[in-house]
């Protein structure tokens, strides 16, 4: 349990004592525009999912495609500890495609805010009340837990919303959810609104917030405060439009400032958003709370300094609480005690006046825009230390092919210690096959992983010259380095030959030298 020193924090008396995570990224994640996953990746994400230990996985919309169907279906069938939902509407072709699929629990929904009755369902309120009854009744008769959920619930008139829901529930409903559909609700009317629905009938409430006004950890905050007891997140913040409630953000503050219980190990957070961000293709922005790559980075000097004083001092958790680690950069902004520690755990110690000219090196590339990676800093603190620093690793000649009828392939001559190597590989693209031929001809580099890969172009037009900038890990060192040419591949290739050479040389400097003091 992370505790967060908070003066004068208190918490609702509707909090409930435990709190259910019901995750939706396998169905509305996934209508993130531009996000498709196959059947074998919504599979990875669902054994995850149960790793991470959200409570319902809604495994998708049956209905819609044949590979949806399969998708619940094999993910019902895996054994999960997670109970397994799929989506329906009140109709029985959508419920028994649903229950085809070997699930136990059901998510059904219909529209009711007279915007969606009048213009998108052309029905009437008597319709729509017709429809809910015979459609619970039907999932109910098969055994099934039946979650309800009337879409556009935040746009539905008060007095309408509580008659469906009591009806939902008198036709049998378990749970009734309620959807902020297109994100319009703000925390204290969201907490109001739940209010009034936990009075009006007598089962577990769950909310579906939408992050249309940037406001959806904190309406599905405020619902938990007002009593409800399920939450609907999506990983990474997916879903339509501006996305969903992110389970990142729910859960952390859930745990950090409310301390209800719940079945998610935090420490699988970064990892799941790590494969979710792999599969749906979808970037985090460096800044993303919590999982962002900037989350537990610490540039500046006054906040450096802090940090190796104690951690507390500018990080309110700690980046391993969410599986992550902490970083310190270089740059402009930075001071000593950032530039000194990054170098302790490269293995060198600088005098005191050759640390001074390695920060002013590093202030005056900062100040020409230039970011400082690791192996920037490595060889400007090689080159005043007069220490000499040979890459271990070159490329004497390298080769790639690849088209639209051929998997691309790489043929790589490279000098290590001054040995010729010939290798060669395949990969997913040209870059890949030429990474992969480079990791296979060096004992050492195959333990090394490509973490973030960015690409930026100097110049415009096809001619464009390529700025690559490269996170690579090995064990707990993590290292950044870049690479610049008018060939994206070669650029590619110098920033992760530059910092795969990095790491190898730290390793065999730690070797010499026992690793030197933990600068932390």
């Amino acid at each position: 349990m992370i505790k967060l020193d908070l003066e004068g924090v208190e918490n609702s008396s509707y909090l409930p004592r435990r709190v259910y995570i019901f995750d939706t990224t396998l169905r509305d994640g996934e209508q993130t525009p531009g996000v498709s996953f196959t059947v074998e990746e919504k599979l990875l994400i669902a054994r995850q999912l149960d790793r991470l230990g959200v409570d319902i996985i809604e495994a998708g919309f049956p209905i819609t495609s044949r590979g949806e169907e399969e998708a619940v279906r094999r993910i019902a069938r895996e054994g999960l500890e997670a109970r397994i939902c799929a989506l329906a509407r009140p109709v029985r072709g959508d419920i028994d495609k649903a229950l085809g699929c070997d699930i136990d629990y059901l998510h059904i929904f219909i529209a009711t805010s007279d915007l969606h009755l009048r213009h998108k369902l052309m029905m009437t309120r008597e319709e729509v009340r017709g429809c809910l009854i015979e459609g619970v009744e039907y999932a109910k008769e098969h055994g099934v837990t039946v979650e309800f959920s009337p879409e556009d619930a935040t746009r539905t008139e008060l007095g309408f919303l509580k008659e469906i829901c009591k009806t939902a529930v008198e036709a049998g409903a378990d749970k009734v959810d309620i959807p902020d559909t297109v994100g319009v609700m703000t925390p204290r009317r969201f907490y109001r609104l739940v209010r009034e629905i936990k009075e009006a009938v007598d089962v577990p409430i769950s909310v579906h917030c939408h992050d249309d006004f940037g406001l959806a950890t904190a309406n599905s905050l405020a619902a938990i405060e007002a009593g409800a007891e399920q939450v609907h997140v999506c990983v990474n913040g997916l879903g339509e439009r501006a996305g969903n409630a992110s389970l990142e953000e729910v859960v952390v503050n859930l745990i950090a400032h409310y301390g209800v219980e719940l079945r998610i190990d935090p420490k699988r957070i970064a990892e799941t958003s790590e494969l979710v961000e792999r599969l749906s293709g979808i970037q985090l922005p460096p800044n993303t709370p919590i999982v962002g790559e900037n989350a537990f980075t610490h540039e500046s000097g006054i906040h450096v300094h802090g940090i190796l004083g104690h951690p507390k001092t500018y990080e309110a958790l700690t980046p391993e609480f969410v599986g992550k680690h902490r970083r310190i950069i270089v740059g402009k902004h930075t001071g000593r005690h950032a530039v000194r520690a990054t170098l302790e755990e490269m293995g060198l110690r600088p005098s005191e006046e050759q640390l001074n000219i390695i920060v002013e090196e590093v202030k005056r590339l900062g100040d020409m825009g230039k970011r400082v990676t690791e192996a920037d800093l490595y060889a400007i603190a090689a080159n005043v230390m007069d220490r000499r620093v040979e890459d271990r690793v070159k490329v004497k000649q390298l080769v790639v092919v690849t088209g639209n009828t051929i998997t691309p392939t790489a043929s790589a001559t490279l000098l290590v210690d001054g040995d010729e190597v010939v290798t060669s590989s395949m990969g997913n693209g040209p870059i890949d096959a030429a990474v992969n031929a480079i990791r296979s001809a060096v004992e050492g580099f195959a333990d090394i992983k490509l973490e973030r890969f960015y690409v930026r172009a100097i110049t415009g037009g096809t001619d464009a010259i390529a700025d690559v900038t490269v996170t690579l890990r090995r064990g707990d060192r993590v290292i950044t380095a870049g690479g610049v040419s008018g060939d994206i591949v070669m650029a590619s290739v110098e920033a992760i030959l530059k910092g795969m050479n990095r790491l190898l040389d730290e390793v065999e400097r730690h070797g010499e030298d026992g690793g030197g003091e933990d600068p932390q």
